[in-house]
């Protein structure tokens, strides 16, 4: 059995690997040989504390990934959220890997938003503005300026130390940031991320300016809503796997819409292979969905597998 450590896997996995990784595991989700299963969501003895266990396979891979967020972990030195994935032998059924990957997640998480960001945002979006000043938000905005020459960074945060020293470590990346208004930030930008945990909506519709590219990352549980449901009426939607985000991500709360055909909804999977179409206009406004799926963890495990033995 292979194992990969939580201390290995941070030292292996880059933006590059991430990216390679996930955008084959988005592949491999739209495709009529892939399983992915609905995720479990549960709670352990303390209601703040949580897991979650998604699970999939394809022609290649098959396992699960358990993720977690233990909410008093900070006071321990330690992060709030880990996560391992376990890779099953595709013959036997027995455990084949398994890998510790905490910080590999949040590089997990910011590729896919990168891979889709890559076909649907504009070639010249230099504007980016990211709601939420956690670790996930850092990640993001690193995945998405390695494909697009993002100039600009508005911060939308509660004013905190934490949101100032956020802003401070994206000027230090040599791009210019500052943290911003929901509104101000909004009508500015080319991209617009949000990474947090909110259950209604963050901006208002009619602040997203045409041809801008909306990512709600943070929706990943029943109840959870970043996006205004206005806005998706005006754009064309995109998400990682369709039949989750309807369920815990964004899109739940137009899954009626979707179900009678009254808005259309596109794997990611489907643009990268050419069977659908991404961005048909620079007036475009394009939404991304971004649940998390099993298949990216999955081939992530394989990549850093692939990578811890090359470095033998």
């Amino acid at each position: 059995m292979i194992y990969i450590s939580e201390e290995d896997s941070a030292a292996l996995v880059t933006h590059e690997l991430a990216f390679d990784a996930v955008r084959r595991a988005l592949v491999a989700a739209a495709s009529k040989q892939s399983l992915v299963f609905p995720a479990v969501l549960g709670r352990a003895r303390e209601a703040t504390n949580t897991f979650s266990i998604k699970s999939g396979s394809s022609d290649e891979l098959t396992g699960v990934k358990i993720g977690s967020f233990w909410s008093g972990n900070p006071a321990r030195g330690l992060p709030r959220h880990n996560s391992t994935v376990i890779l099953l032998d595709q013959e036997t059924g027995r455990l084949g890997a398994v890998i510790e990957a905490g910080k590999v997640n949040a590089y997990r998480t910011a590729a896919a938003d990168a891979v889709a960001a890559d076909l649907l945002a504009r070639k010249d979006a230099k504007v980016l503005a990211i709601f939420g000043a956690g670790n996930q938000a850092g990640f993001e905005v690193a995945a998405l300026a390695r494909i697009r020459p993002v100039e600009t960074v508005l911060v939308v945060a509660g004013p905190s130390p934490r949101r100032d020293t956020f802003v401070e470590r994206i000027r230090a990346k040599d791009l210019a940031a500052r943290a911003a208004s929901a509104e101000d930030a909004v009508r500015q930008a080319d991209i617009v991320v949000t990474a947090t945990p909110s259950r209604e909506p963050l901006f208002q519709a009619h602040w997203v300016r045409d041809g801008a590219h909306v990512v709600s990352m943070g929706s990943d549980a029943p109840g959870k809503q970043e996006l205004p449901t206005e806005l998706l009426s005006r754009a064309s939607l995109f998400c990682d796997f369709p039949s989750q985000s309807v369920q815990i991500g964004d899109f739940q709360h137009v899954r009626d819409e979707i179900d009678a055909g009254m808005l259309a909804l596109t794997a990611i999977g489907d643009v990268i292979e050419g069977r659908a179409p991404g961005r048909r206009s620079d007036e475009e406004i394009t939404v991304f969905d971004s649940s998390g799926i099993s298949l990216q963890d999955l081939y992530m495990a394989e990549a850093l597998i692939r990578a811890e033995a090359s470095h033998r």
